[in-house]
């Protein structure tokens, strides 16, 4: 069971077992914090930062790096500075082993000027969130990454679903892939997940391993207008959350 109404909070709140909590950010919005979080950042995210191009992207990634500090220090009763990441060989960042003595899982993500991120104990998280741009084919990508199941039920909408379908579809396969934490060892278009209007959001089938169906739950989020985005957990019967960051009293 998702609630869908983004409350907001101004300190964080206890996460039972038998939660997920998914917490919104701007990275728009937060420009006069952007220093106090770069402060909190490590080395390497500081040097990653350094690296864009643009000061928007610089100013969008500080801001969704130090918010993830922040709520991790929320939870884990530390300074966000303090808080130490180790990262799989395919990326997925995951809390270092001298913080993990009670598993919190946790994931983000970002697209244009939304983060989202998700935290649960003793469950693989993941969560994806995606600007719907128009201007993209949607054909030409589906026929790359979509499975067979998946570009026969997007042809079945009308003109006006497709971008919408389209991002359903993408957003719970990479909610998926991120929770598995395994990238694109996992190729795209060997798992099925539902796409039409008004059908649960589910695993229908997978390649590699058929029982996965029956492992994960799926969720779709609305984080704001425009944007789609989708949850994968691994197990049954969750209670989502979804709470507003605020910058108080984390920094």
């Amino acid at each position: 069971m998702a609630n869908q109404t983004w409350q907001p909070r101004s300190q964080l709140c206890t996460l039972p077992g038998y939660e997920v909590h998914v917490w919104r950010a701007s990275t728009a919005r937060q420009t006069a914090y952007v220093a106090s979080l770069q402060q909190t950042l490590s080395p390497d995210e500081q040097a990653q930062a350094a690296r864009f191009r643009f000061e928007r992207d610089r100013q969008r990634y500080i801001v969704a790096r130090g918010v993830l500090r922040s709520l991790l220090g929320g939870y884990l009763g530390l300074a966000p500075a303090a808080v130490r990441f180790v990262y799989s060989d395919q990326g997925k960042p995951a809390l270092a082993p001298e913080l993990s003595q009670t598993p919190l899982h946790f994931n983000l993500s970002h697209s244009g000027e939304l983060a989202l991120y998700a935290f649960a104990h003793s469950a693989q998280v993941g969560i994806d969130v995606e600007l719907m741009r128009g201007n993209i084919d949607f054909e030409q990508i589906a026929q790359r990454f979509f499975s067979p199941q998946e570009q026969s039920a997007l042809h079945t909408l009308a003109p006006a679903e497709v971008a919408e379908g389209f991002f359903r579809c993408w957003t719970r396969k990479e909610a998926y892939i991120k929770a598995k934490g395994l990238g694109l060892t996992i190729p795209l278009d060997q798992f099925t997940v539902s796409l039409l209007p008004g059908k649960p959001a589910q695993l229908l089938y997978c390649q590699y391993d058929p029982e996965e169906t029956s492992r994960w739950s799926f969720y779709d989020l609305s984080p704001d207008v425009g944007y789609a985005a989708a949850l994968a957990v691994a197990g049954r019967d969750w209670r989502i959350q979804c709470w507003d960051w605020s910058p108080h009293p984390y920094l």
